[in-house]
């Protein structure tokens, strides 16, 4: 398998690690195999590919789908660092409310999978950085929602105090706001 699969501290949420094969000219590897991934319980399809450039200290997210578009997430660095979060938002799981933090970098082709049913958000640490990332369901407008970046009662160790954001982004509700609307 050219895949190692790691558990990360959030329930069904994975580091990806695939083999990669370098010599003098450069370097190959397998960022997908449908097989592989389907083997350790990560389903697709995965229906849509998103990618944005960003500078330094832009913060996008925390962002989710409701369902019925909730959207499990393959998330991969092409160019640049990033520290990459994300929220258990599901009622029914042991780290409901839960947030953790990985570093991705285009330097070390890890990917993150993150299941439906959590907030995701990355901060941009380089110069600039290009994120790729496969969702399960196709974005909606209308079942687009979101929490604060600085929500007090998660209190997300974010590397950087005064990210920059997007109008919307800074205007999200804070979690307990949200809470009961959770299913």
């Amino acid at each position: 398998m050219p895949f190692q699969f790691e558990s990360l501290p959030l329930a069904d949420t994975r580091l990806i690690i695939p083999k990669v094969f370098e010599d003098a000219r450069g370097h190959f590897f397998e960022s997908f195999k449908e097989s592989d991934f389907a083997a350790v319980g990560i389903q697709g399809p995965f229906r849509q590919e998103n990618q944005s450039r960003s500078v330094r200290h832009v913060l996008r997210g925390l962002h989710f789908q409701r369902p019925p578009y909730g959207q499990a997430k393959l998330i991969r660095v092409l160019r640049g660092w990033i520290y990459d979060v994300f929220v258990d938002l599901r009622p029914a799981s042991p780290t409901f409310a839960q947030w953790a933090g990985i570093t991705l970098s285009s330097d070390s082709p890890r990917l993150l999978y993150v299941p439906e049913g959590f907030a995701h958000g990355f901060l941009v640490l380089s110069d600039e950085a290009d994120v790729l990332y496969r969702t399960t369901a196709e974005y909606h407008p209308e079942a687009e929602a979101g929490i604060r970046w600085d929500d007090p009662d998660l209190a997300i160790a974010w590397p950087v105090a005064r990210p920059l954001l997007s109008p919307r982004d800074a205007q999200l509700p804070f979690f307990r706001d949200i809470r009961a609307s959770l299913v």
